[in-house]
């Protein structure tokens, strides 16, 4: 059995938590103890009540930083619609190799992502471009750094 199917095998065993429109899924400065992976809905990712991302794929995770640093969450999660999760306890992504590979492949996924858009975002400062557009570049950088890539892949 592969990573992934190993992965999978484990979220499906997991409980479901159903979360209503306007509902706050994760709460900024709270520690939940909880791995939480969207198995069906919307959410937005606030950072001092700015949006600065939506999400709607299917495995993507939240709350993988407050787990592995033990840390408060650094955002609010609220659905956008009604949504379902996947939860696992935090120490389920420390304790289980499967899982904290997935989430290390998640942050390394980030990393890379983020490094690409910083190179872009010193090449359009170099460039003299707008200052919209450099505004738009650091929105990006945010949001990578925030969600991007935060899914699942199988």
């Amino acid at each position: 059995m592969g990573v992934n199917e190993g992965f999978e095998k484990i979220i499906a065993g997991l409980p479901l938590a159903t979360y209503r429109a306007g509902e706050t899924v994760l709460a900024a400065g709270s520690k939940s103890g909880r791995l939480l992976i969207l198995k069906s809905g919307a959410v937005v990712i606030l950072k001092d009540s700015i949006e600065i991302a939506r999400v709607e794929e299917s495995g993507a995770v939240f709350g993988e930083l407050s787990a592995l640093l033990d840390l408060p969450h650094t955002a609010d999660v609220r659905a956008l619609e009604d949504s379902q999760f996947h939860v696992a306890d935090a120490a389920l992504s420390v304790r289980d190799p499967v899982v904290l590979l997935q989430v290390a492949k998640i942050l390394a996924r980030r990393i890379v992502a983020a490094n690409s858009n910083l190179v872009e975002l010193k090449n359009q400062l170099k460039a003299g471009q707008s200052p919209g557009a450099f505004s738009k570049m650091l929105e990006k950088v945010q949001e990578v750094l925030s969600v991007g890539g935060a899914s699942f892949e199988t």
